[in-house]
């Protein structure tokens, strides 16, 4: 029996008007779903029900995290871990077909799709990846054979199948500047989003819960309070970086999986960021191709703590109390 997803209601016209001039690639406007006031593309209307009934599957492996969290590298890692290490695979077949995006298709306004068919015409793998874009995740998903690997930005509780499954979920958490400033750079670079204002502005809008898949609090906070399921490895992304060896052997323990020294040696050189961001595989090369998102912006410097040369003094300020606001009678921290 079909689930009724979370009511929604449609974003105040005021703020409407003024994000359209801002976020070019939504063309319509955007909803607000349930209590919590999920920030989605009007196309949310259209699939957020097939979604919410998306059956997850007790053998699938999930990776989810608020964007820009260190999510693409947690997948490639996840893959490899899980196949055995097959690099061969992994250095011939895209990532988002090893690893699809469950939901992406929301963001591809079906004006857009049309400039995306108009820019790439004459090309028909181009074309076709245009279009399998656009196609409602869930109904693509729900179609591959076999064990699955899924990524997601959806929150807990707009995937309610998902924790219900036994699944095996990794979650990825990033401190809140560093998310906004990589958020922010992915907004402006790929045509999905269209982003064509500045930063400060960019900052309000993801303060105010007016980004996609925002609040980003409550994201984490959901995620957080499942941190002891057994079927959950809630991690940061600042530890991943401190100690890459480490984080590998817990996702390859979560994952049932063991592995020598020199086999963690080596895919932590694999997935050293100075060889991920030129790997064609997983840097969105398929997009840059199409051109749907400048180049050398998909995956950039996979560092943290870099955010603060985007934040004058009283930005700054303004972020720092807004973190310690909502981390107040929380015991989430960010280490380091």
């Amino acid at each position: 029996m079909a689930l009724k997803s979370p009511k929604y209601e449609l974003l105040n016209e005021e703020d409407t008007k003024k994000m359209l001039k801002l976020f070019r690639g939504e063309r319509t406007g955007w909803v607000l779903v349930g209590a919590e006031k999920w920030f989605f593309p009007y196309r949310y209307i259209k699939e957020g029900e097939g979604f919410y009934n998306f059956k997850a599957r007790p053998d699938d492996t999930w990776v989810m995290s608020y964007p820009r969290s260190g999510t693409t590298c947690t997948q490639e890692l996840v893959w490899l871990l899980s196949n055995n290490l097959d690099f061969e695979r992994a250095k011939t077949e895209l990532l988002i077909e090893r690893f699809p995006f469950l939901e992406f298709s929301m963001f591809n306004h079906p004006e857009v799709t049309r400039e995306f068919l108009k820019l790439n015409e004459g090309d028909k793998r181009k074309e076709e990846f245009c279009k399998r874009i656009a196609e409602p995740g869930y109904e693509v998903v729900a179609n591959i054979p076999g064990r699955r690997f899924i990524k997601s930005h959806f929150p807990f509780s707009l995937l309610p199948s998902v924790l219900e499954s036994g699944c095996k979920i990794i979650y990825l958490a990033r401190n809140p500047k560093d998310v906004a400033v990589s958020w922010y750079y992915l907004n402006k670079a790929i045509k999905t989003q269209g982003y064509t204002g500045d930063f400060a502005t960019f900052w309000y809008y993801f303060q105010n819960n007016l980004t996609p898949w925002s609040p980003y609090w409550e994201h984490l906070k959901q995620a957080w309070a499942q941190r002891n399921n057994p079927n959950v490895l809630f991690m940061f992304y600042e530890e991943m970086l401190r100690d890459f060896p480490k984080a590998i052997k817990n996702v390859a323990k979560f994952l049932g999986k063991t592995y020598t020294e020199e086999q963690i040696k080596e895919v932590a050189n694999y997935l050293d960021i100075k060889n991920f961001k030129n790997n064609p595989m997983v840097n969105s090369s398929e997009f840059v191709q199409c051109n749907i998102i400048t180049p050398r912006i998909f995956v950039r410097e996979g560092q943290c703590g870099k955010s603060n040369s985007m934040f004058t003094p009283e930005l700054n300020a303004q972020a720092n109390k807004w973190i310690e606001e909502n981390l107040k009678g929380t015991d989430l921290r960010f280490p380091y």
